[in-house]
């Protein structure tokens, strides 16, 4: 089992662990404890280096399997062994980036469901751009422009960002805690973790996200696109 870091604190950079598990066929391995974001919920993945006794592997793909989290190495340097201690290093611009493009993707939720009450259908991101699917009958140039309006408003307020873990009872009895058409979170869940942009949006998410919301930059809607009777897709780059 991984403990993961990065829930608790998204501005973790470097961390120390213990190799628990190694798959040399993969190229793979487990540690007791890891800051790197194994992708989910439509945020890629962390890169990185873990450095073990004196060698350094790129880290290339993190995976989460069941209760570990999988870090793939590159690199021709053999394989550590179980237990050796280890130090990661995130690409931290590459995640810096990640975490505020999550965040202006929360605040654009936010303020769709807030003004226009339109449930998520889809999204994902790469850094400093996104897109997210939206319940919407028609959309057009106009409401487009208020959309990104809005958005730029709520960054400009410059909102703290809270990040909680619940009981799955306690969470559930938050109203629209799900913002997606389908729910997500697995009946095996017993903990829920919330994102709350406060005085905006509060979601269960388990990315990583900025502290507040002025740390996002600024947000422009760069292309809209039907794709379907009531999905509507709306595409975001931030600088």
């Amino acid at each position: 089992m991984t403990l993961t870091l990065y829930q608790a604190d998204a501005y973790l950079k470097e961390f120390s662990a213990t190799v628990s598990a190694v798959d040399e066929a993969a190229r793979s391995i487990v540690l007791d404890q890891t800051a790197f974001y194994p992708g989910g919920g439509g945020q890629p993945c962390d890169y990185g280096v873990l450095t073990v006794d004196g060698a350094v592997y790129p880290v290339t793909r993190v995976k989460k399997q069941g209760a570990d989290v999988l870090h793939f190495l590159g690199g021709e340097a053999p394989l550590p062994l179980v237990g050796a201690a280890a130090t990661g290093v995130l690409d931290w611009e590459r995640r810096h980036q990640l975490m505020r493009t999550h965040t202006a993707l929360h605040i654009l939720c936010g303020c769709v469901f807030r003004d226009y009450g339109a449930l998520v259908t889809g999204g994902n991101m790469d850094p400093l751009e996104g897109r997210m699917d939206f319940e919407f009958a028609t959309l057009r140039a106009e409401l487009v422009g208020e959309i990104e309006a809005a958005v730029n408003r709520e960054i400009a307020a410059a909102r703290e960002v809270r990040v909680r873990i619940l009981p799955r009872e306690q969470a559930f009895q938050i109203p629209d805690l799900i913002r997606t058409k389908i729910n997500l979170l697995p009946e095996g869940i017993l903990e829920v973790r919330t994102v709350e942009i406060v005085g905006l949006d509060l979601q269960a998410d388990g990315g990583t996200h900025v502290s507040n919301s002025a740390d996002v930059g600024v947000v422009k809607v760069v292309d809209y696109k039907s794709k379907g009777a009531i999905n509507k897709r709306i595409y975001i780059q931030i600088s």
